[in-house]
């Protein structure tokens, strides 16, 4: 039994671990760099430990300084969030030597599905439909444009070694390939350290929808149904929702029985998800994703099956209690990820200090954040700072509800992509469930704003006022005190202020 799980992670997603611990009577540890020392991930768990300076490379994906405050700690577990290491097949067979449990999968299996062209044997094995493409990496130019001439063009390059639109191509002609090939294969060796790139028939407009997985130590794998993720900006997602509308009931017993094979034939344990693209009544297996989702919490509003604890409880020996006939969709949920980026001018990150947050509350309202006043937002981070969910009867009721929740949200001190979020929310072709990939393509008005003045001059105004309002009210507490990651230490003014409410919601 696990009593006690180290947090390899940062942010909302630590803060989300944590409470899922706390709620199993579960002992919680952070990790963080000297940037993270005041974060709310590290105050709210009930210990903390230093990894070292602020990049990445020098804290949280150093896996000998992780195991090694695992060890301090005298942790059980090891979670490892997303993204950092959540998916490096090292790390995982680190852990489990090191003799701590690996709250994911195997390393095996991460390695298998990780390499995308291993995956796509392994899925053609199992009898789950890939997109026509190759198996193997391309060895060269000439063999791309022999391949490519059978498939017919467009084509599209990808790198074996990761995922998030890296070491990708989409080839019109011939004549691009070789060097579109050159560049992909650049990229891919920059990103992953690795420059295999294979080929696949490109699909001009397809939806990703992706399918929520769940398998135990004793051979039971379920699916948990669909998300549809189509917003994106290159290849990366921004706004995913539960179900699609797209999906019928009998394309979604298909789908989820082809992704129930997908995690059988790799031995699959914990949550997982395995990415499709689906066009014209088709679907094509993309890859699968070993960790948790970000987008975990729309499938858990519709399922009411906490993926969290689940993925503690399978990696403590526990089996599934319910079977795929016991899984039953209520309602639409909708998740808006919030990030420190300016849409206006090409998602360009952006940083500052939070002077005053204002989360969204009411009737099917979820926050998942990991931010506070006074939290400084830089350039070391992805530049995720929380997720907006909303669960309501109908997808029409959680349009409205998430419109209404982004009214309600205001932080104040750093760019956001909140006001997107509100356009996107109200353009007709969203409400309408009019989705693919290119989405952002063909309704550029969403992405760059209107033209002129806009919502911000007007939002700051008012989160000006509400921030010299705060102010005063801060002034009024009296500093509590809070045992764990703090050490016991008081707590500074924009802590005090914020933290009965971080993350909160």
């Amino acid at each position: 039994m696990i009593e006690s799980v180290l947090v390899a992670n940062r942010g909302e997603i630590a803060i989300r671990v944590i409470r899922a611990c706390r709620e199993l009577g579960i002992r919680s540890v952070a990790v963080y760099s000297e940037v993270d020392r005041q974060s709310p991930h590290v105050l709210l768990a009930d210990d903390a430990y230093l990894l070292g300076p602020a990049p990445a490379g020098e804290s949280y994906l150093r896996t000998d300084r992780i195991l090694e405050a695992a060890g301090k700690a005298n942790v059980d577990a090891i979670h490892p969030g997303y993204g950092f290491l959540a998916e490096r097949a090292p790390f995982a067979d680190a852990v489990e030597e090191a003799g701590f449990v690996f709250i994911g999968p195997r390393g095996r299996t991460i390695a298998a599905m990780g390499d995308k062209t291993e995956a796509r044997q392994r899925m053609e094995a199992a009898g789950v439909p890939i997109v026509p493409g190759t198996t193997e990496p391309l060895r060269d130019a000439t063999a791309g444009v022999e391949l490519a001439r059978e498939m017919g063009f467009p084509v599209l390059l990808k790198a074996a070694a990761g995922g998030g639109g890296k070491g990708m191509r989409v080839v019109q002609t011939e004549e691009e390939l070789p060097r579109a090939l050159e560049a992909a294969q650049r990229e891919a060796r920059g990103a992953f350290g690795d420059d295999s790139v294979y080929l696949e028939r490109y699909l001009e407009r397809p939806r990703h929808i992706e399918i929520q997985l769940l398998g135990d130590a004793h051979g039971n794998v379920i699916h948990l149904g669909e998300r549809e993720c189509s917003i994106q900006r290159r290849h990366q997602k921004l706004v995913e929702e539960a179900p699609s509308v797209a999906i019928t009931p009998e394309i979604r017993g298909q789908m989820g029985d082809a992704a129930v094979r997908a995690a059988q034939a790799v031995d699959y344990r914990g949550a997982g998800t395995v990415e499709f693209l689906f066009e014209n009544g088709e679907f094509f297996f993309l890859e699968m994703n070993t960790r948790i989702q970000v987008e975990h919490p729309v499938t858990e509003m519709v399922t009411g099956i906490d993926l969290v604890q689940w993925q503690i409880r399978v990696a403590g020996g526990e089996e599934l209690p319910f079977q795929q006939e016991d899984i039953e969709l209520r309602g639409h949920s909708i998740e808006c990820r919030i990030t420190s980026e300016v849409p206006e001018e090409g998602f360009l990150p952006a940083t500052g200090q939070i002077g005053y947050l204002e989360i969204p509350a009411g009737p099917g309202v979820r926050w998942d954040g990991g931010i506070g006043a006074g939290f400084q937002v830089g350039l070391h981070y992805d530049p995720l700072l929380a997720k907006l969910i909303v669960h309501a009867p109908t997808r029409e009721e959680a349009v409205q509800r998430m419109g209404r929740a982004l009214d309600e949200l205001v932080i104040d001190g750093v760019d956001t992509c909140r006001d997107f979020h509100r356009r996107l929310m109200l353009e007709p072709d969203f409400r309408a469930g009019k989705l693919d990939i290119r989405y952002l393509e063909d309704h550029p008005q969403v992405a760059d704003g209107p033209s002129g003045a806009t919502e911000e001059g007007e939002r700051r105004t008012v989160a000006a006022l509400a921030g010299l309002l705060e102010s005063e009210r801060r002034r009024q507490i009296q500093p509590p005190r809070i045992k764990g990651g703090a050490g016991g230490r008081s707590l500074s003014s924009w802590q005090r202020a914020i933290h009965p409410r971080f993350g909160g919601r």
